[in-house]
């Protein structure tokens, strides 16, 4: 099986799916993380083309860590995500190239308008992938069977699934302690200790193609 993930930034994976996604490598499942930004916007103590450098390095050790097959940096800038449609392409190519049976995204209400923004680029690109379309350069229609939504800044205000992720929280939260960049800001270890150390993760389930 194949899964996709997408995450505005760095770390946003471990926080909303970390759990997930270790369950799904130990199945033996390829993983790929998506980066819509690079994060450079993270800290007030850097700057941006510096900070970049050291987010796009922390998610490489934390997923050398957790053994995820492939990362992909978008280095859209961070903050400014949009729904647009260069993005969207950029998305579908994505999808038809992995062929994935899952993806996870952020919800659509998670407080972070470049959260927002991914949910709605991976919807649109998901619903467009699966049709035939002269946007997809002669590329055979792929069509996700689930998407799963999950949080990091806000929770979700439906949960249609639970993961048991017990055996994998100490992975989760080693993998998240990668982050370094990130330890100094309060509200982001506040949302640590609210989601990697829980043995469950939320979801809200959509079937976009069934």
């Amino acid at each position: 099986m194949k899964v996709l993930v997408f995450a505005p930034h760095p770390d946003d994976e471990l926080i909303g799916c970390g759990g997930s996604i270790a369950k799904h490598i130990s199945k033996g499942n390829k993983v790929t993380v998506v980066y819509m930004t690079s994060g450079e916007a993270g800290s007030p103590n850097q700057s941006k083309e510096k900070l970049a450098i050291i987010r796009e390095r922390e998610a490489v050790e934390a997923a050398e860590f957790m053994g995820i097959n492939n990362l992909i940096f978008l280095k859209n800038k961070d903050g400014l995500l949009k729904c647009t449609q260069r993005n969207i392409l950029n998305i579908i190519k994505i999808i038809m190239e992995e062929k994935p049976q899952i993806i996870y995204i952020p919800h659509p209400a998670d407080r972070h308008k470049d959260h927002i923004a991914t949910n709605k680029i991976v919807i649109q690109a998901v619903k467009k992938a699966a049709v035939p379309c002269q946007q997809n350069s002669g590329r055979k229609p792929w069509a996700v069977k689930l998407v799963l939504c999950y949080e990091v800044w806000a929770p979700l205000l439906k949960v249609s699934f639970i993961e048991d992720i017990t055996e994998f929280v100490e992975i989760k939260a080693k993998a998240a302690s990668f982050h370094k960049s990130q330890a100094q800001n309060i509200r982001y270890n506040k949302t640590l200790r609210k989601y990697v150390n829980n043995n469950r993760e939320h979801f809200h389930i959509l079937k976009i193609n069934n």
